[in-house]
């Protein structure tokens, strides 16, 4: 995940927004926050846990599921839920899972499904081969 998420971000920070990588599980975030730190100085992305000191001046803001904070990119790991309101407030909303994981692939099918229901145009990126792969597009609609 660490290796699919530090461009992400990256991308997002030079374009100047804020994002919100939204977890399910305090132990994912918590990981997600040490990782973040240990990687390389000069790869390094400032960044915060949701509920402590200066989280609204946080460029990347770590969060359970349920806590909100302003953003223009929400990133949703670990099989955290997305609204079609969220998407459609957000400039970018990415679900990121580990094809190698039943239960989150289930759940990213199945906000795939229920996103492009309510109308909203979605892609599909893998990284299985090494390099970002479009495997499937779906134009937004008048659902």
């Amino acid at each position: 995940m660490d290796q699919a998420l530090r461009p992400l971000l990256s991308k997002c920070l030079a374009n100047g927004w804020r994002v919100v990588i939204r977890g399910r599980e305090a132990a994912e975030i918590q990981q997600l926050d040490d990782d973040l730190w240990q990687g390389p100085a000069e790869e390094f992305l400032p960044h915060g846990l949701a509920g402590a000191a200066q989280e609204a001046d946080q460029p990347v803001l770590l969060a359970l599921e349920g806590h909100e904070a302003p953003h223009d990119c929400l990133m949703c790991i670990g099989g955290s839920a997305v609204t079609a309101d969220e998407v459609l407030s957000s400039k970018r909303v990415c679900i990121l899972f580990q094809d190698d994981n039943g239960q989150h692939m289930q759940n990213a099918r199945a906000q795939w499904k229920s996103l492009t229901e309510a109308g909203i145009a979605a892609k599909y990126w893998s990284q299985a081969q090494g390099n970002w792969a479009l495997q499937a597009e779906k134009e937004a609609s008048n659902a």
